[in-house]
């Protein structure tokens, strides 16, 4: 028989689960989008925009073939419910000429996407008589075909300019609400006021501004403004903190920079423009894949006509042309949005709860540390009573362990806890110092074995950046030994019977003796992330137990059954694990709300307003 490792090495040798994202029982509790939903998800954080510059060569005069477009227009209407596509926006330079042919074939061709994808379009200067402006230009072939009329039926459709040749849309994507501008060329002092009246009466809302000419590029892919660019720039977007991204047509090479507005933040100018390419661009799109839980904006560049020919018999420059991979065409913009749009779109937590909203029929304990009478930053004394608000008498005092290490009342709070506090625990090592907070030895919960299962959630979250050697340190236990109990099959006969953990590479790990059988099963966690608060749930169903993080399901969860826990009567702690009658590190970070129900709890129920 091989010798037992020890867990430490164990977990050593062992690979780490994937990370896994906000899924079911998130603060949000949405759902991503699934391909072949059959329908635009508006509540999924994933979402895509795309962009279509100059087609321009596909619509001049006898030469015109708009056989691309119409694959490029069949390609967003599958992926509108596959790739969940809010929107398209056009670019300017429709057409070549701006001629009644030209924009006729055009208008056909569109006629493809109405009522199927909402979309904008804006004049570019081979669309209109390019010497003048909007307010000035009066009636012309684009207006007939792409006027206010037109889009009046899209639910995204907002309004228009008086002239016509400036519009808005508002999509509803990602779980809010964004604003479209879609600007003429060369926009006038009016078009301006009227732009500035939409941003207005949208204060809230993260604008996205599009048309023709705004910035061309160097050789090198950077972006720089161009002489109307830079009025628009000073006139209406440096302005408005909401606006942060632009996207242009008109130049070519592609590019883009980033520049600070008046508030100090970042506004993403792009240039998209592929009719230098082979085949005018081939109707080639940007697609604009916003990802809100990921915090990012992943950008690709692909030519839907080609990607649809059969890879047999496309020519060796359609191969060419199927994606552009370049730093300007292919890459990823890290955006935190709330942090970017909280100057006008601040997010309003949700507001405390009561603790007769959270504590269930089968609930047997209940903390939470809004209602010590301390502020923000306080310490929290040794002695100090945490009551035990589920009324079963398993209130928790505090005590030192080690060097000590001082409490602190923090303010810092998962948006999804009821209270709105947390305990700042310091604990390190070397020597090995912390403070915990512990039932008292008549505690009713010393002694509970949950053998019809049970739901163990908390509140955690560590520092940032993770400072110092704190491996194994202890989260939650009961402090009974598992020799104790009469159990062999650990690492050690002085591990607690029951625990939740930290290793040094911030796996979480929870082990438990049951008490029907002489096991240890043993879950592991991924790396958990630092300064992110998180949700954590031990679910035993009186069978095996399952940890959830954000309400997403370990990967690393053993299927050895598992029924009830073998407490031995002793006090259960937070902020440390006792071994061998000693305590070691206690806990590094913060614990929130913590809830004990003599029941599993099904996922739908973490983080929503039962707890």
């Amino acid at each position: 028989m091989s010798q037992r490792l020890p867990r430490r090495t164990l977990l050593q040798t062992a690979v780490a689960a994937p990370a896994a994202g906000l899924v079911a029982g998130s603060v949000l509790d949405a759902a991503p989008a699934q391909a072949g939903s059959g329908k635009f998800d508006v509540d999924s954080p994933r979402f895509s925009i795309a962009v279509l510059p100059d087609t321009q060569y596909l619509f001049d005069e006898d030469a015109s073939d708009p056989e691309p477009l119409r694959a490029t227009f069949a390609y967003l209407r599958e992926a509108r419910k596959d790739g969940n596509v809010a929107f398209m926006t056009h670019l300017g330079d429709v057409t070549e000429h701006g001629s009644e042919h030209e924009i006729e074939l055009a208008s056909k061709t569109f006629k493809e996407l109405d009522g199927k994808v909402p979309y904008s379009v804006l004049a570019g200067n081979h669309d209109i008589n390019g010497g003048t402006t909007a307010d000035t230009r009066g009636d012309s072939a684009y207006l007939r075909a792409f006027n206010p009329k037109r889009f009046a039926k899209a639910p995204t459709f907002g309004g228009a300019s008086p002239d016509g040749y400036n519009s808005y849309h508002v999509l509803k994507a990602g779980g809010r609400q964004w604003l479209i501008l879609a600007l003429d060329w060369r926009i006038s002092d009016a078009g301006v006021a009227w732009a500035q009246s939409v941003l207005d009466e949208h204060r809230t809302l993260p604008a996205i501004v599009t048309t023709h000419d705004l910035a061309y590029a160097d050789d090198n892919g950077t972006a720089y403004l161009s002489s109307y660019g830079q009025t628009l720039w000073d006139k209406l977007i440096r302005r408005n903190d909401q606006i942060f991204l632009t996207l242009n047509g008109h130049y070519w090479p592609p590019g883009r920079t980033v520049l600070k507005n008046d508030a100090g933040h970042d506004v993403h100018v792009h240039i998209t423009n592929y009719q230098d390419r082979y085949y005018g661009g081939a109707g080639m799109i940007r697609l604009y894949a916003f990802d809100l839980a990921r915090g990012v904006i992943d950008v690709s560049t692909i030519a839907p006509w080609f990607l649809a020919k059969d890879p047999a018999k496309r020519t060796a420059l359609e191969e060419e042309t199927i994606e552009l991979t370049g730093p300007v065409d292919r890459f990823s913009l890290p955006i935190d949005f709330d942090a970017r749009f909280a100057g006008f779109a601040p997010i309003v937590p949700p507001a405390s709860r009561p603790a007769s909203a959270v504590v269930l029929r089968d609930t047997v304990a209940y903390w939470r540390f809004d209602n010590l009478g301390l502020t923000d930053g306080a310490t929290v004394a040794n002695g100090t009573v945490v009551r035990d608000l589920a009324k079963r008498g398993n209130d928790l005092t505090v005590a030192s362990i080690g060097a000590g290490a001082p409490l602190l009342l923090s303010a810092d709070h998962h948006l999804g806890a009821p209270a709105h506090a947390s305990i700042r625990f310091n604990g390190g090592k070397s020597p090995d110092r912390g403070a915990i907070l512990a039932t008292g030895p008549s505690a009713p919960l010393n002694s509970l074995t949950f053998e019809r299962g049970y739901t163990i959630e908390a509140f955690i979250k560590l520092p940032a950046p993770f400072e110092g050697d704190h491996a194994w340190m202890g989260i939650l236990s009961w402090q009974g030994r598992s020799g104790d109990a009469g159990k062999t099959s650990g690492w050690s006969q002085d591990e607690p019977t029951c625990s939740l953990n930290l290793s040094g590479e911030r796996f979480l790990q929870y082990v438990v003796y049951p008490n029907d059988r002489d096991a240890d099963p043993t879950s592991w966690s991924h790396a958990l992330p630092v300064g992110r608060w998180m949700h954590v749930a031990v679910v035993n169903d009186g069978r095996r137990t399952t940890i959830y993080i954000d309400g997403s399901k370990i990967a690393r969860n053993p299927t050895q059954p598992s029924r009830g826990i073998a407490t031995l009567g002793k006090p259960f702690t937070i902020g440390a694990t006792q071994f061998a009658e000693r305590f070691g590190q206690g806990f590094y970070g913060w614990i929130g709300d913590v809830r004990i129900t003599a029941r599993a709890l099904p996922t739908r129920d973490f983080l929503t307003s039962t707890f």
